[in-house]
């Protein structure tokens, strides 16, 4: 049954998908706040499509610890759920992704116009600073400056794979940052197209001050974003019909209780 709802959601998202992309072409030519809506909706109607086919629901956590302006937010990245299933938590989210997917017909077109935040990471002191430019001009906005500081997705478990690039952001910002923890992963595995249902959690922590040196302020993110999705991972796996652990994370915890 769960492979059969896991293939009726894949041609059901993918179908939405195209048809928010060619049916909301207009909105590449109106205010960049409409066609922000256009992608907060498709958020809204990707979790919903999930959660009627799937039975995988979605609990947001911590809203209320989001600053009212423009912040920095480190979120951890397990799965493609949090590309869109992230969209609606925020007010104007500016998200920080690779530059060749501004590429993508449509698709890139649109990240543009978001006014995304695009990082050509072959380019290397250059990209930094290009980032902070552009990561200053869409926080003057009063935007929220999203990013996923191990740079791409990982297994639930796995050990943390943090880049250097978000600290220098935090720096360069000024801002408070938000920590951001999450399990999609065991809903939403990467490298597959198994849905399995239960609850993705996602949990707004704790916001971390502007100003604090680097070093402190890299360890205080990373420890609070793998302390609490370590903790989001064990509440789901005590559910009574969990979803399965991936290999990464299977492995981890045996090195854990070695």
């Amino acid at each position: 049954m769960t492979i059969a709802r896991s293939l009726v959601f894949a041609l059901v998202f993918y179908a939405n998908t195209a048809l928010f992309l060619v049916l909301g072409s207009w909105l590449l030519l109106a205010p960049r706040r409409w066609a922000m809506e256009g992608l907060r909706l498709h958020g809204l109607a990707s979790v919903w499509w999930l959660k009627v086919i799937c039975g995988t629901t979605f609990e947001l956590r911590g809203r209320e610890k989001l600053p009212k302006g423009a912040c920095l937010v480190a979120s951890k990245h397990q799965s493609a759920w949090d590309t869109f299933g992230l969209i609606p938590v925020f007010r104007d989210p500016a998200m920080v992704m690779k530059a060749e997917l501004g590429w993508i017909p449509l698709y890139g077109w649109f990240s543009h116009k978001f006014e995304h935040i695009f990082v050509r990471r072959d380019k290397g002191p250059s990209a930094l600073k290009a980032l902070i430019r552009d990561a200053r001009r869409r926080a003057a906005q009063g935007r929220e400056i999203v990013i996923f500081p191990e740079g791409t997705r990982r297994p639930p478990g796995a050990p943390p794979d943090y880049k250097p690039g978000f600290v220098a952001l935090y720096d360069g910002l000024g801002l408070p940052c938000v920590p951001v923890a999450l399990n999609s992963g065991l809903f939403w595995p990467r490298r597959s197209f198994m849905r399995y249902p239960g609850t993705i959690v996602v949990e707004i922590l704790e916001p971390i001050p502007a100003g604090l040196p680097r070093a402190e302020a890299r360890r205080l993110i990373q420890e609070r974003i793998e302390s609490a999705c370590d903790r989001l991972i064990a509440e789901a796996r005590a559910a009574p019909n969990p979803p399965p652990l991936p290999a990464a994370g299977r492995a981890q915890a045996r090195t854990a209780q070695a």
